[in-house]
C-alpha cells in the first residue's frame, strides 16, 4: 500500500541525519529491547508470517505512524495482530505451540527462507528493458512509489521466492524475482554522472518497457 512507511524519494520530509552506524547502539532504551522480544517471541506461535507484521504497522493512520519511533510502529503492529488473531483471550491458548528457549535459538539461527519453486515461467531475461507498473492497493506492497512508472533494465535473476503482497494475507505462492537497474533520470528527473539504482522487484510488478 502506499502509505506513510513508503518515503523513499518523498518530498518535505527535512534531510536525513542518520546516527554513524559504528557509535549507534542496537537499542536506544530497555523498552525497545523487550518490544523487539516480545514481537520475535509472539511471532514464533505462528498465527501470522513477517509480511503480515510488517502490513500490521502500516495500518496505522500516516500521522500516528510518522510521529512514532521505529519501535514504537513495532509495538504498534504487534497489539493489532495479538487482537485480530484473538490471542488476548482466555481461549486463545489451546493449541498453541510455544517454542523453549532452545527451540527459539534454533529458529533464530534458521531464519526464514523464501526460495520457492514458482508455477509461472520467467518473462524477463537479464537485459530486457522494463517498466514498473502502477500499484493501487491498500494491501501490502514492496514495490516502492518512487519505482512506480520508471523504466529500467533487469540486472540479474534472482529465482522465485514468496510473493510478499499475497503471503500478506497468507497466500503462499511464488513469483519470479529480478534485479532491477535504474538511472537517476528515470526515479527523480535529474541526472548525476555514474548514479543509478539497483532494486529488487518481483514479477507482477513489471511489464515490458518502452
Amino acid at each position: 500500500m502506499n502509505g506513510a512507511h513508503d518515503l523513499g524519494g518523498q518530498h518535505g520530509l527535512s534531510a536525513i541525519n542518520p546516527e554513524p552506524e559504528a557509535t549507534e547502539p542496537v537499542f536506544h532504551a530497555e523498552w525497545e529491547r523487550r518490544v523487539f522480544a516480545l514481537t520475535l517471541a509472539a511471532g514464533m506461535l505462528g498465527r501470522w508470517n513477517i509480511d503480515e507484521a510488517r502490513y500490521a504497522r502500516e495500518r496505522q493512520h500516516p500521522v500516528t505512524y510518522l510521529s512514532n519511533s521505529y519501535y514504537e510502529n513495532w509495538l504498534a503492529g504487534l497489539e493489532l495482530l495479538l487482537q485480530e488473531k484473538k490471542l488476548l483471550e482466555t481461549s486463545a491458548n489451546s493449541g498453541l505451540q510455544i517454542p523453549t528457549p532452545t527451540a527459539a535459538a534454533k529458529l533464530l539461527a534458521k531464519g526464514g527462507p523464501t526460495l520457492m519453486q514458482s508455477a509461472k515461467p520467467a518473462r524477463f531475461k537479464v537485459g530486457d528493458k522494463v517498466r514498473v507498473k502502477r500499484c493501487y492497493t491498500n494491501f501490502h506492497t514492496r514495490v516502492p512509489r518512487y519505482a512506480q512508472g520508471a523504466v529500467g533494465i533487469i540486472a540479474a535473476t534472482r529465482g522465485s521466492h514468496i510473493f510478499a503482497d499475497e503471503h500478506s494475507k497468507q497466500h503462499r505462492i511464488a513469483e519470479h524475482l529480478y534485479s532491477v537497474r535504474f538511472q537517476e533520470q528515470a526515479l527523480w528527473n535529474r541526472s548525476h554522472d555514474n548514479v543509478e539504482v539497483l532494486i529488487d522487484l518481483w514479477q507482477p510488478y513489471l511489464d515490458c518497457g518502452q
